[in-house]
């Protein structure tokens, strides 16, 4: 049973915290960060070659990250698999103790560090979640009885910012018809259109937990813009970030501000410190919403 489930569906405000596995065997950086996340963070998010970038699999990470006696959520995208692979590598996650999934379809390789690579995207994220949905209801994709079901909590990422607004709610509804039981959302600047999301998501009975994106530096907002699709750092923000005299401590106290605004309007904040993970406890702190 996991704990982080009982949380999100009891409506109590959680916080997620994120960790990228390393690119390599030693996992002494992993270990720290989730150190250092652990004491307020109901779970960890991690991540799945995130930035189409290899690192060890999320899969065995997972279970590193359980085995340190923190709830990890399995994040499992489709860019690198085909169906198979996909059920396969699920059932593997359930036997292995992991209960909370996000399913993700994946940025394109193009971006990433093997840009010659060949995306699969034999699924995209929402038939992943009908694939999970089906696990817990004790069948593959072809119908045939599993022998032996699971019961995962099964999340998905929303884009609250981005636009056109009716294409982003038509997926976020495929989302929970498919059988999403709460989101994960990018980074979250514009309020107004973050409180337009959680309307449709509440209305249908699923969860909403705020992305904070910890902006470390004017080389990170750079980035971000640059070669993030679907994601803008807006002007304002931009423009704080690159002239304060301290970069790092202005995007932690602009992501504390973000914290507190999320506090009254989602079901909790996803951090993705960008490498402060350091700050993310004194985030939470200093936001008032665990002490």
């Amino acid at each position: 049973m996991s704990r982080f489930r009982d949380l999100v569906e009891s409506g109590s405000f959680v916080v997620t915290g994120e960790i990228a596995p390393p690119l390599g065997t030693d996992l002494t950086a992993m270990r720290a960060a989730v150190d250092l996340l652990a004491p307020v963070c109901d779970a960890i998010n991690v991540t799945d070659n995130q930035g189409a970038s290899l690192h060890l699999s999320s899969l065995a990470a997972s279970r590193v990250v359980l085995e340190m006696g923190v709830e990890p959520i399995f994040q499992q995208t489709c860019r690198d698999r085909n169906r198979l692979a996909l059920q396969s590598d699920l059932l593997a996650a359930w036997t292995l103790g992991l209960t909370n999934l996000l399913a993700v379809t994946g940025d394109d390789p193009r971006s990433g560090d093997h840009p010659e690579a060949k995306g699969v995207f034999d699924l995209d994220s929402t038939q992943l979640v009908q694939v999970a949905r089906g696990f817990n209801e004790g069948h593959d994709m072809k119908g045939r009885d599993l022998k032996g079901a699971t019961d995962f909590f099964i999340g998905a990422a929303m884009f609250p910012d981005a636009e056109p607004w009716d294409m982003q709610q038509a997926r976020i509804e495929e989302k929970m018809a498919a059988g999403v039981r709460f989101f994960q959302t990018q980074a979250v600047f514009d309020l107004d259109k973050f409180a337009r999301a959680v309307d449709v998501v509440h209305a249908a009975g699923a969860k909403v937990i705020g992305g904070i994106l910890v902006l470390r530096s004017a080389r990170a907002v750079r980035f971000i813009n640059e070669r993030l699709a679907g994601l803008m750092v807006p002007e304002a923000i931009a423009a704080r970030i690159e002239g304060a005299d301290d970069a790092a401590e202005e995007g932690v106290l602009l992501a504390i501000e973000q914290a507190r605004a999320l506090h009254e309007l989602a079901d909790g904040i996803h951090i993705m410190p960008l490498g402060l993970d350091a700050a993310v406890a004194r985030i939470v702190r200093e936001a008032g919403i665990k002490s």
